[in-house]
């Protein structure tokens, strides 16, 4: 059964999400939704999503929302390498993922607000908040680089969900946001990006973004 994965193919919580799904050889659909045009708001969203946000996936009788639930779902169902085999593996695992949605993303996604959204909904950017977000990103990662010098990914010598959630938003620094060398200034960090990065899941994703803007030109 093809499973359905609501969102846009270029928001990164979907991403998230769709990156699992290549990882363990989930087939999947993208449905489209257009938050430009706050369809995630709509009744007939809201009915599968309560709190307007995306992604949603339905599999089968099966639905479930808010990205790293979904990944941890389908890494414990079809990818449980992803999540560490030990008791305290697993716990490593979710400690980096707690840090990369609380103390990674919470900054990043305020980034993405700054640089991104606000500009092309026509509000201006608050360089004091980007220069803030910076800052406490840059702590953050300074972190990364000396447990990077310890272990090959963030939890462990194993690639798990807490370094596959990073893709989304150190693509975001590394493009969109022209934030790279927070990355490349960090031997072990920049050299973890160069792994996980490089994945042919991650990869695909990445297509998938180009064919979706390729069909909306």
């Amino acid at each position: 059964m093809v499973v359905k994965v609501y969102g846009p193919v270029t928001a990164g919580c979907p991403q998230r999400v769709m990156v699992c799904l290549f990882e363990v050889g989930v087939e999947f659909e993208v449905k489209h939704v257009d938050l430009e045009h706050m369809e995630q708001k709509k009744p007939e969203f809201l009915l599968l999503q309560p709190f307007g946000q995306v992604p949603v996936i339905e599999d089968g009788d099966f639905r479930l929302f808010e990205s790293r639930a979904i990944v941890r779902y389908y890494a414990s169902k079809h990818g449980p390498n992803l999540l560490g085999t030990t008791l305290e593996e697993k716990a490593q695992v979710d400690q980096w993922l707690e840090v990369e949605s609380h103390n990674f993303n919470d900054n990043l996604f305020g980034l993405v607000l700054q640089l991104e959204v606000f500009p092309r909904m026509g509000q201006g950017t608050d360089w004091k908040l980007v220069q803030h977000h910076v800052e406490v990103l840059n702590k953050v990662l300074d972190v990364y680089e000396e447990r990077l010098s310890k272990t090959k990914y963030l939890a462990g010598n194993y690639y798990s969900i807490a370094d596959m959630c990073h893709l989304p938003g150190i693509t975001f620094l590394m493009t969109e946001g022209k934030l790279g060398h927070l990355i490349k200034d960090r031997k072990n960090v920049n050299s973890w990006w160069n792994d996980i990065s490089s994945r042919p899941a991650w990869k695909k994703v990445l297509a998938l973004d180009i064919s979706s803007i390729h069909n909306q030109n």
